[in-house]
């Protein structure tokens, strides 16, 4: 996030949410949305092809089809430009590309644009009117604009509209991803990604290798890794023989969920460490019993690039241990078995058992946005923001404040491309896939909480009231949904939620997960991540065609 969540909250004009549920997704976030709204008076408009919750309290609701929010995104943009609404001081002195960017959505006219989308081309142009007239304004955005083929483009559309309103770098402005899972975004700055070291120094950079092999002792590729999409490729192909995966649950979570069988059935040799014994635990060779968030020392990062401490509450139970003091022992083993030699003199080399505060220590004198984030400050409880270039600096809440990172922020025009996957006659509904309140990614822990299932025991899928009619369901009828991967059968849930022609499911619950559907092979060719937000489907009833 380029803002933080209580500037977002509390001083933001108006707030843009698109491509997020937020009440479920992100609770906290959500009641502070609600908030601002309600007590502040600040404008809302949503944009999900679902009816959720906070569509029902918003200014402007915008209901677009699935996979279709560039065109979206760009129609505002034309109407901003046509009325002269954009920030014409802000895009000359900070920005370059305008001219690009404007002669793209000169073509996206309300009228185009609803076409698309089919959100009527006079809320195109009110939303181009709230925007405009309540400035700050802060635009809000999760994995319903990032699961798409066009994932990055979305993104950078989202952007667009931000630079040219003038919202970044301004408190209650921005640009704010909410991050998916549990210090997703501490995982990615530390080095979680294929692409980077921690801190997001490039893995092709002679320079930041440099820095790395003399810190850790041992050479280091130059070549990029695998997403774990490509992994599973991979895998099944026979060229990736060896998995380690660490608090995932891939048979749940993936896509395309026989295409991940199958490859995990084709691997050599696959280790999990993990909490609980999960649906990937049937395919690993090896399991190591891992320690939870309350069983350990450490940070989290959160959404909004705040590093908080975390502190053991309780040991381990039975043989669990920290992540940290696992991976240590598997280092010092492959050490000795010869596997690898690193360099004695290097500071990190030799992989002692270290307690969190000398990990974090390693961490500043590696990382440059964490160099001023240590222990003492945070034991202090300095709400610390990265990035944080030294021991001094107070921390960065927002960011972009006087210039961007790369000097101009760079307008990237973007075109709608339609979804790889389009209702035909065999497949003539679109399914998309989210999250509950009441349950959480994979459903390790929270099918676990009697409280919680008693609330939400099963998995259903969301129906339109004509659809319904059409195919003769009833609410809690047995329904079986296929696509051109495989088929699940759940519980219809018959609301208005959902557009007829639209229908959506969970992957929560293992048996009915909506991944044994969806596709690993429709892929964003930036990031590589898979089209989870619009898949082919049919319904029928589970007795029989619909």
């Amino acid at each position: 996030m380029t803002n933080t969540i209580r500037d977002i909250t509390e001083q933001s004009r108006a707030i843009f949410v698109i491509g997020s549920n937020t009440t479920e997704q992100h609770p906290v976030i959500g009641i502070k949305v609600r908030r601002a709204k309600r007590r502040r008076g600040a404008k809302l408009i949503v944009a999900d092809p679902r009816r959720i919750d906070l569509a029902e309290i918003a200014d402007l609701y915008l209901r677009q089809r699935p996979g279709t929010d560039i065109a979206l995104l760009n129609g505002i943009m034309h109407v901003i430009l046509r009325e002269g609404w954009h920030d014409a001081d802000f895009i000359a002195r900070r920005t370059e590309g305008f001219e690009e960017l404007a002669a793209t959505v000169a073509r996206y006219t309300p009228e185009v644009a609803a076409e698309i989308t089919g959100v009527p081309a006079a809320d195109i142009e009110a939303a181009a009117r709230l925007l405009a007239e309540n400035r700050p304004a802060a635009l809000l955005y999760a994995m319903g604009i990032t699961q798409h083929k066009v994932g990055v483009a979305n993104v950078l559309a989202c952007a667009n509209l931000q630079m040219l309103l003038g919202n970044l770098g301004v408190p209650g402005g921005g640009v704010n991803p909410l991050r998916g899972q549990n210090n997703v975004q501490g995982a990615c700055d530390m080095g979680g990604l294929p692409n980077v070291y921690p801190g997001y120094q490039p893995v092709t950079s002679p320079e930041a290798r440099a820095k790395f092999e003399a810190a850790w002792g041992v050479p280091l590729s130059d070549r990029v890794g695998l997403t774990v999409t490509e992994m599973f490729d991979a895998a099944e192909r026979g060229q990736v023989r060896c998995l380690y995966i660490v608090g995932e649950n891939p048979m749940t979570s993936d896509p395309d969920l026989r295409h991940v069988q199958h490859a995990l059935e084709q691997t050599e040799f696959v280790v999990l460490q993990e909490l609980f014994f999960s649906e990937t635990a049937a395919y690993a060779d090896v399991i190591l019993p891992a320690a939870s968030f309350a069983e350990k020392e450490g940070t989290v990062t959160n959404t909004e690039r705040r590093v908080q401490r975390v502190r053991k509450a309780v040991e381990p139970p039975g043989e669990a241990r920290a992540d940290s003091w696992i991976i240590t022992e598997l280092a010092q083993r492959l050490i000795a078995l010869g596997a690898a030699t690193p360099d004695p003199a290097a500071p990190w080399s030799a992989w002692p058992h270290r307690p969190a505060e000398a990990i974090m220590a390693e961490i500043n004198a590696l990382t440059p946005s964490y160099a001023g984030i240590t222990y003492r400050r945070l034991e202090a409880g300095a709400p610390l923001h990265w990035p944080v270039p030294n021991e001094s600096h107070p921390g960065t809440p927002i960011l972009h404040r006087e210039r961007f990172t790369r000097g101009l922020g760079r307008f990237v025009a973007v075109d709608y491309v339609p979804p790889a996957e389009l209702p035909d006659e065999q497949y003539p509904l679109i399914m998309t896939t989210g999250r509950v309140l009441y349950h959480w990614h994979g459903g390790e822990m929270s099918r676990r909480a009697q409280g919680l299932l008693a609330v939400y025991p099963e998995a259903l899928v969301e129906v339109s009231p004509t659809d319904a009619q059409r195919l003769g369901i009833g609410d809690g009828d047995p329904v079986r949904l296929v696509s051109r991967r495989g088929a699940i059968e759940a519980k219809a849930w018959v609301t208005d939620r959902v557009n007829r022609g639209l229908v959506f499911a969970t992957f929560h619950f293992p048996e009915q997960a909506a991944n044994w559907l969806t596709s690993g092979e429709h892929l964003d060719p930036t990031a590589k991540i898979p089209a989870l937000k619009v898949t082919a489907v049919r319904l029928e009833r589970a007795n029989g065609k619909g």
